[in-house]
C-alpha cells in the first residue's frame, strides 16, 4: 500500500515539476479548435500558444476567436472596413499575426489614395479547413455584424471545392446541397457520431485539461511527431530534403486542375458556385461590396517553370489554372469582381527565383510563407485600389 502511494506521489511530483519547467521555458501547444453547433467547429476565443505544425509562430486569438487584433463591432467614423473571409490562408497560423497578408492589403490601400484619405481597417475571419459553406455561415453569424464596406472571399482552390461536398470530404460539418436549383442547408452533422463525441462533456473537459496543462500538450505533440515520422516517405529522411515532387501532389484535390468529367466533381463545382452567388446576395443586401480572390497553390507558383509544366503534363492538362479561370468566368457572369492571384505570384517566383509556399521540410508546397503573404497582400491591395478608383 505504501509503495503504491509513494509511486502515485512520485508521478504527481514529477508531473508538477515537468509542468513548471515547461512553463518556465515558455512551451505551449494548445488545441485551438472546439465544436460549434452552427459552424461545425471554430477557434477558441482568447486562446494563445505556439503553433509549430508548419512554420512557427506564437498565436493569439482575439475575443471573437480569430487570429487578429481586437475590433469594435461598431465601425469607427471615416473608416473603410474590409472583411476577409477564408480558410487557413486567412487564419495564417504559419506566420506571425503581423506578417499575414491582410496587413499588407491594409498598408497598400492606405498608400494608394483611392479611399479619400479614410482609415483602412482590415478584419480577418479565417478558420483552417473551412469550406465555402462554412464561410457563408460565418459571414451570416459574425462578419456582417461588423458593418464591413467590402467583403473579400479568399478561395483556396486546391481544397475549397472538395470541402463543399460531403461525398468528397465526409467530415461532420455543415454543408449545402442543391435541390431543384436552390441551396438547402444540410445540418445532419449535428447527429454524427464524431461530432457528438467531440461535443461531449468528457471531450470538452479533456480539451480544457489539454489547454491548461503543458505536459499534456507535450505528450500529445510527441505522439503526433512520432506518428508523422513513421508515416513520412523514405525519400524524406535526409535533413536537406526540399519539397515533395509535383507527382506526390497528385491526389483527389489535384483533380481540381482538370475540367470535371464525372458527376461528383460537377456537383462539387455547382454547389460551390451557388454558395458564392448566395454570399454575394448576403453581402449586397447589407449594403457592402462583395469580391473574390483566388489564392495560389504551391504547384502553380513553383520557381522552376519546368516543374509546373511537368506536373500539368502528369495531370494531362495544358496548365494549372483551370479553377482560377472558372471562378473568374463565374464572377464575370454574375457581377462579382474576381482576382486570380496565382499568375501574379507565379511570375514573381520565377523572376526572383524564390519559393512563396512552404517551410522547412516542405519548401514550395503547403501554405504561404512570410514572403508569400507579403507579395500576395501587396498584389491584392493594388487590385483593390484599382477597383476603388
Amino acid at each position: 500500500m505504501f509503495g503504491a502511494v509513494a509511486l502515485v506521489l512520485g508521478v504527481v511530483i514529477g508531473l508538477l515539476i515537468a509542468e513548471a519547467a515547461l512553463r518556465i521555458i515558455g512551451y505551449s501547444s494548445p488545441q485551438f479548435y472546439e465544436t460549434d453547433e452552427v459552424l461545425g467547429y471554430k477557434l477558441i476565443p482568447g486562446l494563445s500558444g505556439w503553433y509549430t505544425r508548419e512554420g512557427r509562430s506564437y498565436v493569439t486569438l482575439n475575443s471573437e476567436g480569430f487570429h487578429d487584433v481586437e475590433h469594435a463591432v461598431e465601425k469607427p467614423a471615416d473608416t473603410v472596413r474590409i472583411a476577409v473571409v477564408g480558410d487557413s490562408y486567412v487564419e495564417a497560423f504559419q506566420v506571425g499575426r503581423d506578417a499575414a497578408f491582410t496587413n499588407f492589403i491594409a498598408s497598400e490601400a492606405r498608400e494608394c489614395g483611392a479611399f479619400d484619405g479614410k482609415n483602412i481597417e482590415v478584419l480577418s475571419f479565417g478558420v483552417s479547413g473551412y469550406g465555402t459553406a462554412q464561410e457563408r455561415l460565418l459571414l451570416q453569424e459574425k462578419v456582417l455584424q461588423y458593418s464591413p464596406d467590402i467583403v473579400m472571399l479568399a478561395m483556396t482552390t486546391n481544397n475549397d471545392i472538395t470541402d463543399n461536398l460531403r461525398e468528397l470530404k465526409e467530415t461532420p460539418i455543415p454543408y449545402y446541397v442543391l435541390q431543384d436549383g436552390k441551396l438547402v442547408a444540410d445540418e445532419s452533422f449535428r447527429g454524427a457520431q464524431g461530432f457528438l463525441a467531440r461535443s461531449s462533456t468528457i471531450s470538452r473537459l479533456g480539451t480544457w485539461f489539454e489547454n491548461n496543462l503543458r505536459f499534456v500538450q507535450a505528450i500529445r505533440e510527441i505522439t503526433r511527431k512520432t506518428k508523422d515520422w513513421y508515416r513520412r516517405p523514405a525519400s524524406a529522411s535526409g535533413s536537406d530534403t526540399q519539397a515533395a515532387t509535383p507527382a506526390a501532389e497528385i491526389g483527389i484535390d489535384s483533380q481540381v486542375y482538370r475540367e470535371p468529367s464525372d458527376e461528383t466533381w460537377k456537383k462539387a463545382w455547382q454547389v460551390t458556385e451557388a454558395i458564392v452567388a448566395a454570399m454575394r446576395s448576403d453581402v449586397e443586401s447589407s449594403g457592402a461590396k462583395f469580391m473574390v480572390v483566388t489564392a495560389s497553390n504551391g504547384a502553380q507558383v513553383l520557381p522552376r517553370v519546368e516543374e509546373r509544366v511537368a506536373f500539368a503534363k502528369q495531370l494531362g492538362v495544358d496548365d494549372l489554372y483551370y479553377p482560377d479561370r472558372r471562378i473568374a468566368q463565374f464572377g464575370r457572369a454574375n457581377g462579382i469582381p474576381v482576382m486570380n492571384l496565382a499568375p501574379y505570384l507565379a511570375e514573381y517566383s520565377a523572376r526572383e527565383k524564390v519559393n512563396l509556399h512552404g517551410f522547412d521540410g516542405n519548401i514550395g508546397y503547403g501554405h504561404w510563407n512570410a514572403l508569400g503573404h507579403r507579395v500576395a497582400g501587396k498584389e491584392i491591395g493594388k487590385w483593390l485600389c484599382e477597383a476603388a478608383r
